[in-house]
């Protein structure tokens, strides 16, 4: 598969943005380059500003403007109010949703709907995607921490079993890598999580958390989600990702430069990526250690 192929999804916002913010950003990128957008609250039931009707309302638009619009399920279920709600995302009537965890993945495949397969569902063998595609997968999205070999190998492990539907990769972003049901915003603010002040929404891009010598951003604390310090940025893989057989980079949203991000990745994927093409898209240290199997905070492009 060329790149020029490949396609751009743009994944969930992760933080807690305000509804004005959700709606300027998906505003602007109906025009952008991408053909993939996935919408919704993957993380955070209390982020209650934004409704389902709020996101089938974007998501017409978006559908509108020509985009594949996908709604993605919560990560982490934690009471029935969370089931109630997740029952009521899968009957939308309207959008393939995105299964982040076993309930929802177990309601879409009851209800013989397609479905996107996230990455919080770990799959890592021809087995398990075989048991997925079966159960009505459209798309599949590789582990965050697989290395490009192992994807490779499993990719050619899938086509010579007949497994065709189409990988994603995490290819630009913060790394979701852990969920909690403590919300460690909250503790950072010394308020309790059922209390919270939904203090979360004063960091649109997360809050950083260094080392005690503060000379390095290891994590990225979202509430009750974890991340990783630096963002991954694949955009010089992509030419690789294509040959390998992935078929859709995804490109995780940040509340600024968004824009210079998925122009990057337009360019990279048509071949027009300059050599020396800066580093950093925006003020954010990158990384892209898992997909050289090696330590995930790692910058190889340093040592190139």
């Amino acid at each position: 598969m060329s790149s020029d192929s490949l396609q751009l999804a743009l994944g969930p916002v992760l933080f807690y943005w305000t509804r004005e913010r959700y709606a300027d950003f998906y505003r602007e990128a109906a025009d952008w380059p991408v053909e993939i957008i996935t919408l919704g609250e993957s993380v955070c039931s209390r982020r209650r500003d934004m409704k389902l009707d709020d996101w089938l309302g974007i998501g017409r638009e978006l559908a509108q403007s020509g985009k594949q619009v996908v709604l993605a399920s919560q990560t982490l279920i934690e009471s029935e109010a969370d089931l109630r709600d997740l029952r009521k995302l899968c009957d939308n009537g309207e959008f393939t949703v995105e299964a982040n965890d076993q309930s929802a993945l177990q309601r879409l495949a009851a209800a013989g709907l397609p479905f996107v397969a996230g990455a919080a569902l770990n799959l890592y063998n021809p087995a398990a995607i075989g048991v997925m595609a079966r159960a009505g997968m459209q798309r599949w999205q590789a582990p965050v921490e697989m290395s490009r070999d192992d994807l490779a190998r499993l990719l050619a492990d899938c086509t010579a079993e007949g497994l065709e539907q189409p990988c994603e990769v995490f290819a630009y972003g913060h790394l979701p890598l852990a969920w909690s049901s403590r919300c460690f915003t909250a503790r950072r603010h010394q308020k309790p999580k059922d209390r919270c002040m939904f203090v979360c929404q004063k960091y649109p891009e997360g809050l950083a958390l260094r080392t005690q010598e503060a000379s390095k951003e290891v994590f990225t604390l979202n509430g009750i989600q974890t991340l990783s310090g630096a963002c991954q940025d694949l955009r010089h893989e992509i030419s690789d990702m294509a040959a390998m057989g992935v078929a859709v980079a995804r490109l995780s949203p940040r509340a600024e430069g968004m824009a210079e991000v998925v122009a990057a990745f337009d360019a990279a994927r048509h071949g027009k990526l300059p050599a020396a093409d800066p580093l950093a898209l925006v003020e954010a240290e990158v990384c892209d250690g898992y997909w050289h199997g090696r330590p995930g905070m790692d910058n190889t492009r340093l040592h190139v």
